[in-house]
């Protein structure tokens, strides 16, 4: 004979969370703490641009600044009349103090130029090209005790470096 298995009503039970609760109240600040927050900022770039032969001489730019950056050195250059000044790369990188004071004294000499373009090899990293452009742009000075940003070329084209001149290597 069969008997017959008496089913129990059983009660609903409440699920436990205070567990995931806890784990939840550590869990969150912990990650929100740990995010990397990054600011992004936009710069605008322009590609490099030819002077056309036939334009009026008179509305040509006297300066275009060309700041070149190789492995081994920094040359900053007229598009039209060839290297300015040759930068050698110093054991600890490129010399970015040298550039910024030559940049200087070619403001200095030309106030109203405000462009420039920065030509860079194949294998320059990234990071170079960054501190390059930055060095370009500005730099800040101390005014009465107060550090202010001055102006220096700030619309930056980039493009190829060209190869180098046989006659020009080191």
């Amino acid at each position: 004979m069969r008997k017959r298995l008496r089913h129990r009503a059983v009660a609903p039970q409440e699920l436990n969370i205070t567990a995931f609760m806890n784990l939840m109240v550590v869990l969150v600040p912990f990650l929100l703490l740990s995010a990397v927050f990054s600011q992004i900022s936009i710069l605008d770039l322009n590609l490099p641009s030819e002077v056309a032969p036939e334009d009026d001489p008179s509305k040509k730019p006297p300066l275009i600044l060309e700041v070149i950056v190789r492995g081994d050195e920094l040359d900053i250059a007229d598009q039209r009349t060839g290297r300015i000044k040759r930068i050698p790369t110093l054991a600890k990188g490129h010399d970015f103090e040298s550039l910024l004071e030559k940049l200087k004294e070619i403001k200095k000499t030309f106030p109203e130029i405000r462009e420039a373009t920065v030509l860079l090899e194949p294998d320059i990293e990234y990071d170079v090209l960054i501190q390059v452009m930055d060095t370009v742009r500005s730099h800040v000075t101390e005014q009465d005790g107060k550090k202010v940003p001055v102006e220096l070329f700030p619309e930056i084209s980039i493009g190829d470096a060209p190869p180098r001149a046989v006659g020009l290597q080191q």
